[in-house]
């Protein structure tokens, strides 16, 4: 693989060990993410809310300049084979994003060829590495000289399933500025958690065991 770090930013933040009311409150937005479901009053989709916070707030989010006029949305395939009706959060989010004028176009160039362990779900030990994804996707089509590559999902873990991602795009467009968006990030340490609007830039670094180390 081309790429051993990649940078990504994401606009919320949520932690799977607690129980404070904030943390409850944080998981039932990373479900409510998962499944795309309506929140707010007057309700408006999940994937909608995500588009709509980053526009009204971009000057002052840390990653405002990873949308820019000319970044090409690619959402990042789920872990399994995509089947007819099969809710693909990451590209609903790129939509949404789009519609919100925060990208030039939506892509579905990436494609899952062969399914992996879904890392939510996984022992540590059997979660797909970033060369497990990178040889499971396949890149169909092609784009017309991108420069700004935005990778778009919905929950970043640990990073694995984005930078196999970047990689295989890199494969076909190494003069492109590839970066990625996650709607939510996993803390692990209940410690360290703030709030689930907490927006950060970071990188995601590939690690001589072949697993990744996500900062922040």
């Amino acid at each position: 693989m081309k790429l051993s770090s990649l940078e990504y930013c994401s606009l919320l933040t949520y932690c799977p060990r607690g129980d404070s009311e904030e943390i409850q409150r944080a998981r039932n937005i990373m479900h409510a993410i998962k499944g795309d479901r309506y929140v707010d009053t007057p309700p408006v989709l999940m994937s909608q809310w995500i588009a709509k916070t980053i526009a009204k707030n971009r000057t002052n989010l840390p990653f405002a300049s990873y949308f820019q006029p000319d970044t090409i949305l690619v959402p990042v395939p789920n872990s399994s084979l995509m089947q007819p009706d099969t809710l693909w959060v990451p590209h609903r989010i790129a939509d949404a994003l789009m519609g919100q004028g925060l990208g030039r176009e939506v892509v579905q160039c990436l494609a899952r060829i062969t399914p992996v362990n879904k890392s939510a779900t996984s022992q540590p030990s059997q979660r797909p590495t970033p060369q497990t994804h990178y040889e499971s996707l396949a890149v169909q089509g092609r784009l017309s000289e991108p420069r700004n590559i935005l990778l778009v999902d919905d929950i970043i873990t640990r990073g694995s399933t984005i930078l196999g991602s970047a990689n295989r795009l890199a494969d076909l467009y190494p003069q492109a500025n590839i970066k990625a968006f996650a709607a939510m990030r996993t803390m692990s340490n209940a410690t360290d958690f703030k709030n689930f609007y907490d927006s950060c830039v970071g990188t995601i670094q590939l690690r001589q065991s072949g697993d990744t180390l996500r900062r922040p």
